[in-house]
């Protein structure tokens, strides 16, 4: 078929190359401008864009095009018969939804109707899911809310954390999706009951507040890690936390309970694992704790 992509993330990168390998004639690749990263703030371009060069495959980056006719007008030009979403990060008007002979696929990452919007891995193991998954949904306007094309699901294991998700569903994203084109499946509405959002994170999310439970600031490291990361305050200090895990003990929460960076919480107890200061490479906690004093009896904001 004659197709756009439109992506951004390294969540996005398989879908593409599954849809060249299997040869769909990629027309154009959409994703987001090249930003300044690293130290040097260089313009680098997003994961997607690198691997649509590679492919040799054609590359635009608009900044909007929710409203942009002339962008509409491109992309009505490219005379599609479907195009491909995948964690692009713009918003498609009507005008774009409607353009392709097929309409626009989307490739989310759970299974619909829960976890609409920009969040959904971590959402599901913020939430203690025991599954999540992939759905290959017709867009629509809404956010995520689109008849459903086909699912694919797979298990969140207790310790999964966001990376071990992504690489799971990202996996299965591009087959999936080649099955949808080739099988053009009946669209099924989203079903009324079970409709729940997973909301773009930010660094406010991080923050590890004592008073809940072990249990649940343990999802909260699993989930939260590369991005937006987890923290808490110590004196002067913010350390992060990369790595935690439940444990026994109990007392007021925020309480360091021994020497090996035990922490009372509000149901049980979270040992650290590995921590990071500011500036510094993350540690395993004990060799962190060689030279950082976290002491039996200080109280963590």
């Amino acid at each position: 078929m004659r197709l756009a992509f439109m992506g951004s993330p390294d969540f996005s990168v398989p879908a593409l190359r599954a849809l060249h390998a299997a040869g769909h004639e990629i027309v154009m690749v959409y994703c987001q401008p090249p930003r300044p990263a690293g130290r040097g703030q260089k313009e680098t371009p997003c994961p997607v864009h690198r691997a649509a060069l590679d492919l040799g495959l054609p590359v635009r980056t608009p900044a909007r095009v929710r409203r942009d006719a002339t962008e509409h007008a491109a992309f009505a030009a490219l005379r599609l018969d479907a195009a491909i979403v995948a964690a692009y990060g713009l918003i498609l008007p009507r005008e774009m939804l409607e353009a392709p002979r097929m309409g626009c696929l989307n490739i989310h990452a759970s299974l619909l109707p829960r976890w609409r919007g920009a969040g959904p891995i971590q959402a599901a193991i913020l939430a203690g899911d025991a599954e999540s998954g992939i759905t290959i949904m017709q867009m629509d306007e809404g956010l995520d809310t689109g008849p459903m094309l086909l699912r694919g699901s797979v298990p969140i294991g207790p310790r999964a954390t966001t990376p071990e998700l992504h690489d799971a569903l990202a996996a299965i994203g591009g087959p999936l999706v080649l099955r949808a084109l080739a099988e053009r499946p009946a669209a099924v509405p989203q079903p009324e009951d079970g409709i729940t959002y997973a909301p773009k994170l930010g660094k406010e999310d991080g923050r590890l507040n004592w008073a809940e439970s072990a249990v649940a600031l343990d999802r909260r490291v699993r989930a939260l890690n590369p991005w937006p990361g987890t923290y808490f305050r110590h004196g002067e200090d913010t350390l992060r936390v990369l790595e935690a895990e439940p444990a026994a003990g109990q007392g007021a929460p925020g309480t360091v309970l021994d020497d090996a960076a035990l922490v009372a919480c509000g149901d049980g107890a979270l040992r650290l694992l590995k921590l990071q200061r500011a500036g510094r490479a993350a540690m395993p906690a004990e060799a962190f704790l060689r030279g950082y004093a976290l002491a039996p009896g200080d109280v963590l904001g």
